[in-house]
């Protein structure tokens, strides 16, 4: 090793110290998803993350999505998938397929590989413990972005749900331990019945009940683009209401940032929007200056 060498690998830990130490024994809620659950590299960058994380002294609750997953083996089925405002219409049939592949197939990979890497990672959906409580989540036509329509109709997603209430006795327990619990974001309903929710509002939810440290969502994107396509590094509430009003804001981003202001009210001291297409993006993010997204406060420091 050259002294060059040397002294910046030095520099990298020594800038990573003063966080370790901030974050120690916090709680820090990850929604995974996006490039990164699908691109190898990726999967194994976030899983040795997530274990350095738990090794250093954080307590790291990991959210996961796969929606493509579910695609691909709806597709294999013969069933075509309908959106709409980027919900899956979720007939009985597509929700034993979602079941499936993310209690099943998704979930149990994630777990496997943080494992592989050294962690002690337990899959767990919102079935287990009946710690996620949802509803069916209805919709209006003329909040519909994929429907121009001015009479006021209720959409059925089918069995597309929203969280109604989250006990966190079972997360809490496993993010306090040596385990790291890994969530699909299914939820029960009073009548038994699963409902497919989604992953960003299930993250921001059990971030808000657990007064998480932080909330991370990995995108596809740098994070929140200005109009000129330059990453916005810092932002407020009041922020990102401007961003919407003058159009800065559409599509995905606009849930995904509705998710993050919501954990800010709720008591998440802040929310990080970063890139997941960055190898090692939540290390990145957590333990450096400069970070590799956006990071949202309540207020300015």
């Amino acid at each position: 090793m050259t002294k060059r060498t040397a002294n910046q690998i030095a520099d990298v830990l020594i800038e990573a110290l003063p966080y370790i130490q901030r974050f120690k024994g916090k709680t820090i809620v990850v929604k995974f998803g996006g490039n990164a659950m699908v691109d190898e590299a990726l999967k194994h960058s976030f899983a040795r993350d997530i274990v350095l994380m738990k090794l250093v002294g954080l307590n790291p609750i990991v959210v996961h999505g796969g929606g493509p997953q579910i695609g691909q083996l709806l597709a294999k089925l013969g069933k075509t998938s309908k959106f709409i405002d980027g919900m899956r219409i979720t007939d009985s049939e597509t929700m034993d397929v979602v079941e499936m592949v993310l209690g099943g197939l998704v979930n149990k990979e994630i777990v496997s590989l943080i494992n592989i890497h050294g962690g002690k990672a337990v899959g767990l959906t919102g079935k287990d413990g009946d710690f996620i409580r949802s509803k069916k989540l209805v919709v209006d036509s003329r909040d519909s972005l994929d429907i121009d329509n001015e009479i006021s109709e209720i959409i059925d997603l089918g069995f597309v749900g929203e969280v109604s209430s989250i006990d966190p006795a079972v997360v809490d327990m496993l993010g306090r331990s040596d385990f790291i619990p890994v969530i699909a974001p299914i939820g029960v309903g009073d009548d038994g019945r699963s409902y497919n929710i989604n992953a960003d509002l299930v993250a921001g939810k059990i971030a808000e009940v657990l007064k998480a440290e932080k909330l991370i969502l990995l995108t596809n994107t740098p994070g929140i683009l200005d109009k000129d396509g330059n990453l916005l590094t810092g932002l407020t509430l009041r922020d990102i209401d401007e961003l919407i009003e003058n159009g800065t804001l559409t599509d995905g981003m606009i849930p995904k940032t509705r998710c993050a202001t919501d954990a800010l009210k709720g008591g998440v001291a802040s929310v990080h929007i970063i890139d997941g297409r960055v190898e090692h993006a939540v290390l990145l993010e957590l333990f450096t200056d400069q970070g590799v997204g956006t990071l949202l406060l309540s207020r300015p420091r």
